[in-house]
């Protein structure tokens, strides 16, 4: 690659846009082996009646669950939530579970949902946040034959939330970052008050040990890691103020729901259409 085409996929990255994400590969393949058909034959398929499908594959060769939602005729991946969270669970920042454990292993299991699947008495139902939707499993060859003939996308979010600052007369200062690790330099910045955050036009990112500085035309964020050290928003390089973080992982039902940044996105969950 040339300088000048490096610059410019650098600048991109900076400004926002985002690549396309890996193609997804279901476990069992294309059954041309005993390991992948013995996948395709453990993997349940839950259903709602009414054009949903959840798909729970066990573990593969790499000892990674998956779950997949969808149409039965195209399924994408549902996000896995970390190494310690059960299989059938997923995160799900729109639902709120208060009665769940709020910091178990560093997970807040109130922003979780999951599936539940009972083989011997061949139900499922789906759990997002405190609301239960009754599922049916259905047949192992019907099942079998919906996998076969569908098509795997990937998770179809573009991105994630990355900081959360706020100012004392209520705006609130958002960044997210692309979703995807091919997207992970891929940055936007959010201002306003809730529910009404403007995007704003970047036009630079600069990252090092000391912070984060997202560069905007409407002016500078400065992002400190240093806790000590207080975050800004410059405009002219004159007018400046202090800004107070906001954790992200304690306010993710706050960022989805009322912010507006992510109004109608689909998280690429079982819950996205309840």
């Amino acid at each position: 690659m040339n300088f000048k085409r490096f610059a410019a996929v650098a600048m991109s990255l900076a400004c926002g846009a985002s690549l396309a994400a890996d193609p997804v590969q279901p476990p069992w393949g294309k059954e041309e082996n005993l390991g992948q058909k013995m996948l395709m034959e453990a993997t349940s398929v839950c259903t709602d009646g009414k054009g949903h499908y959840v798909v729970l594959a066990p573990e593969d060769d790499e000892n990674r669950p998956r779950m997949y939602y969808g149409d039965g005729k195209t399924f994408v991946l549902v996000a896995s939530p970390g190494h310690y969270a059960p299989s059938n669970s997923f995160l799900e920042p729109r639902f709120f579970n208060k009665s769940a454990n709020p910091n178990f292993r560093g997970m807040d299991y109130r922003v979780m949902s999951e599936v539940e699947l009972d083989a011997k008495e061949k139900s499922c139902a789906l759990r997002c946040g405190e609301k239960k939707i009754p599922l049916t499993l259905m047949d192992g060859a019907e099942a079998a034959d919906l996998l076969r003939k569908a098509t795997y996308q990937p998770n179809p979010q573009k991105y994630a939330p990355h900081a959360l600052l706020r100012d004392t007369k209520g705006n609130y200062y958002f960044v997210d970052r692309g979703f995807h690790e091919a997207d992970q330099k891929s940055y936007r910045v959010f201002i306003g008050q809730r529910g009404t955050l403007k995007q704003q036009k970047m036009t630079n990112v600069v990252s090092d040990s000391e912070g984060e500085i997202f560069s905007t035309k409407k002016g500078e964020l400065r992002l400190v890691l240093d806790q000590e050290k207080s975050s800004m928003w410059i405009e002219n390089t004159k007018k400046s103020f202090e800004l107070r973080q906001v954790p992200v992982h304690e306010n993710l039902p706050l960022i989805y729901n009322d912010l507006g940044v992510y109004e109608g996105a689909r998280l690429g969950t079982p819950c996205d259409d309840q």
